[in-house]
């Protein structure tokens, strides 16, 4: 027996034309350590809901580990998260992370993500969320997909709109101590996906199948 016996999802890949998406292992923790290390995004304004990345560099990479085991462990067909590495040329660089409660219900997913600050303003923000959504859409059987941006980054809500998004309305929440934060909720369809030039493939879904509810 091996672990993907145990945990099917290590077998799940998914491939763009520069990228291969996986759940992360943890091999890839200390690569994704120093990726977000190395800075994400300008330290005056947090696009994160839940402020990770004002850890000290002594903390990010353990906290990074222990929230990585933890969403692994707590996930079930019910409610689940797949936080996927995004490669590109053997090198972690940021995690797309997809998520869902009660799926097989829902039919809806919601997604997340970063990179590297060194990788960004090359389209690889659009072609990972491209992947996910015709995951989503194609394999898991999805009907909609949201997602969320604060009004001020314009990278994240041109990705939204870019592949088909539609506002979905706007929640205000702190952020950090006295920092609020507006965000804008996003939301798209099977049929408005704007797909892109490339097919997605797609390995181990099979197995991983019945764990996401799907």
């Amino acid at each position: 027996m091996e672990l993907v016996d145990i945990w099917p999802l290590h077998g799940l890949s998914l491939r763009t034309p520069r990228l291969e998406l996986r759940p992360v292992r943890d091999e890839d923790l200390p690569a994704l350590a120093e990726a977000a290390l190395a800075g994400i995004h300008e330290p005056d304004r947090m696009p994160f809901a839940v402020p990770w990345t004002d850890q000290s560099p002594a903390d990010l990479p353990g906290h990074t580990a222990r929230f990585v085991w933890g969403t692994r462990a707590n996930s079930h067909p019910g409610a689940w998260t797949i936080l996927f590495s995004v490669i590109e040329d053997g090198v972690p660089i940021g995690i797309q992370d997809v998520r869902a409660m009660n799926f097989a219900t829902t039919r809806t997913i919601h997604s997340g993500s970063w990179i590297t600050k060194s990788r960004q303003g090359r389209g690889i923000g659009t072609e990972m969320r491209a992947a996910i959504l015709a995951f989503a859409f194609d394999r898991l059987g999805a009907e909609y997909a949201e997602s969320g941006a604060a009004t001020w980054n314009d990278a994240s809500i041109g990705v939204s709109r870019k592949l088909g998004y539609r506002e979905n309305g706007v929640h205000r929440f702190e952020v950090r101590p006295g920092e609020l934060v507006e965000e804008i909720g996003f939301r798209v369809t099977a049929a408005d996906f704007v797909r892109p030039g490339w097919t997605l493939e797609v390995s181990g879904f099979e197995a991983a199948r019945a764990l996401l509810g799907a």
